[in-house]
């Protein structure tokens, strides 16, 4: 007996998908290889870690040390910056840099990359370059914002933080993620640094903010959405023009001690704990 139409054309997918794969496969890395190549010819003081060409269509991700930046199939034009899936609301270049860099502070390291110097200043000093030293926290006094923008969530009993945050930023999404497990109140407000004033608006009107905001890292659709008066989120951006945070996360403890980027767990409780309650 021969086997139903539909089974035979599932069959059929399946091994053209796995043809695919293997030339794709057979491709890659050749392209990957080639890369590499016209880089150590073009960039020769540059230690080049990994190139990768099947991250993004017609782009090649290049890893060096800590470093990270894209260059085209033809290895002429070097770009630095991000690389955001508005399909998937995905920062892939914050998602990579937390993997090679999951220790270092990212919020200094995206301002050092723009502002090179240096014969191979975008790659000595890209993103997430870890500083120097560790910097001091500087201070921003929050007492000029309104109550309102703000998204109140966490642990009441414990201390507070106040966090300027994208909620379309992966370092905001794993800060967000530390947060949840640690005994801390969380201020956060909401900035639009890659373009999210539209979900932003979705999240502050939402009947349970809280579940919204989480709701929103995950990527996930907002089940609770509204509209409401959104002029909180206005001053949120305001302040932060005013005061040069063109960045996320920033966080900001209760004495108004600040600092920028991503830190691990243990870092983030240190950092907490020296504040008032």
């Amino acid at each position: 007996m021969s086997p139903p139409l539909i089974i035979v054309y599932a069959i059929v997918l399946a091994l053209s998908a796995l043809v695919g794969m293997k030339a794709y496969a057979a491709i890659r890395p050749e392209a990957n290889v080639a890369v590499a190549q016209l880089l150590k010819a073009r960039l020769p003081k540059t230690q080049i870690s990994k190139v990768d060409c099947g991250v993004v269509d017609g782009l090649c991700e290049v890893t060096a040390g800590s470093n990270l930046f894209y260059v085209d199939r033809s290895g002429r034009y070097l770009m630095i910056g991000r690389v955001y899936d508005m399909e998937t609301r995905q920062d892939l270049t914050a998602t990579r840099l937390l993997e090679i860099n999951p220790d270092t502070l990212i919020g200094g390291a995206a301002k050092a990359n723009n502002a090179p110097s240096g014969d191979e200043a975008p790659l000595t000093r890209g993103a997430g370059a870890p500083p120097s030293a560790p910097a001091a926290p500087q201070h921003l006094s929050l007492t000029s914002l309104p109550a309102t923008g703000a998204i109140v969530w966490g642990k009441s009993t414990g201390k507070t933080v106040t966090v300027f945050s994208d909620f379309r930023c992966g370092y905001c999404r794993a800060l967000s993620n530390t947060l949840r497990t640690m005994n801390v109140r969380v201020v956060e407000r909401p900035i639009s640094v890659l373009g999210s004033r539209d979900l932003a608006n979705q999240v502050y009107c939402a009947k349970n903010r809280e579940e919204a905001l989480h709701q929103a890292y995950a990527g996930e659709p907002l089940r609770n959405a509204g509209t409401c008066d959104t002029s909180g989120l206005d001053a949120n951006e305001k302040f932060a023009r005013a005061h040069g945070l063109s960045g996320t996360p920033v966080i900001v403890r209760s004495d108004g001690a600040m600092i920028e980027g991503y830190r691990p767990k243990e870092a983030l409780a240190a950092f907490i704990e020296g504040g008032r309650s």
